[in-house]
């Protein structure tokens, strides 16, 4: 069987652990019957260590019971950069060996079910874990919309990404970030409603200024190109731009490469619409 899913851009700035995006990267897996466990990659993160511990080996192992399969992933999502690519490779991998719920399976996996939500259903939606499952809402998001994505070329690790966080926040610091949530979920709704003051986060994104320096600058410059809303996206060292047309979004993109190139970073940064199709199964 063979799976294709989306990678996921998640939080968005103020929706910390519940919301995310689809975005048109993806990753396709295929699992066949072995003898035992092969593990072929082409793409992003083909060069990680192809043997049991690898996440795919580890998915099949829980819907299967063992690994004596054949295991063949294709990735164009950058590992470690913040845009769902471990949640993406468990779900694609669980609905390819067969699991009735992979989203289930690559929650508990990846341990972020909103990334694995958005390579679920494609979109916007949002993640909460009722009990110990996880419950999506798709949410309705202007197609109009256009996200750029600006990639350094180093890895940050979500337990890195989260040991920076405090323990505890203030009330007015709550009630902020869910009062921009709200202007968030309606401006990606309704383009015309999307205004900056949405992307505006006091969880998570200035901690996390620590371990990227640099963040702050170029969300400053995506912002000053034309972006509505820029932000972290998930746990960095991406920079996610949110922009309300393919013209708007042509000159975000230059502005990334423009602080990538003067701030002294390797790095890309693409231009990525929406996805809206999620899991795609296939023979």
């Amino acid at each position: 069987m063979r799976a294709r899913v989306p990678a996921s851009s998640a939080n968005l700035g103020p929706g910390y652990d519940v919301l995310a995006v689809a975005l048109a990267l993806y990753c396709e897996v295929t699992v066949e019957p072995a003898t035992r466990l092969e593990i072929t990659a082409e793409g992003e993160g083909a060069g990680l260590p192809r043997d049991a511990d690898h996440l795919a080996a580890v998915v099949v192992r829980q819907v299967l019971g063992h690994d004596d399969v054949a295991i063949h992933v294709r990735s164009d999502i950058p590992v470690s950069r913040g845009l769902g690519s471990s949640a993406a490779l468990a779900l694609a991998t669980a609905a390819a060996a067969g699991a009735r719920d992979p989203l289930t399976i690559a929650a508990a996996v990846d341990g972020h079910a909103e990334n694995a939500a958005a390579s679920l259903l494609g979109g916007l939606v949002v993640a909460a874990v009722v009990g110990r499952a996880p419950l999506p809402r798709r949410l309705a998001l202007d197609p109009e919309l256009r996200f750029v994505v600006v990639v350094p070329d180093r890895e940050l690790s979500t337990k890195a990404a989260r040991a920076v966080l405090p323990f505890e926040v203030p009330l007015v610091d709550a009630v902020h970030n869910l009062g921009r949530m709200g202007l968030l979920v309606a401006g990606l709704a309704d383009r015309t409603e999307l205004v900056p003051e949405a992307g505006e986060d006091r969880l998570h994104q200035d901690a996390r200024s620590s371990l990227f320096p640099e963040a702050p600058e170029i969300l400053r410059r995506l912002r000053a190109a034309g972006a509505i809303v820029a932000t972290w996206s998930g746990a960095g060292p991406s920079m996610l731009a949110i922009c309300d047309s393919e013209r708007a979004a042509v000159g975000v993109l230059r502005a990334g490469d423009e602080a990538l190139a003067e701030l002294g970073l390797a790095g890309r940064t693409l231009g990525v619409r929406p996805d809206l199709d999620g899991l795609v199964l296939g023979d």
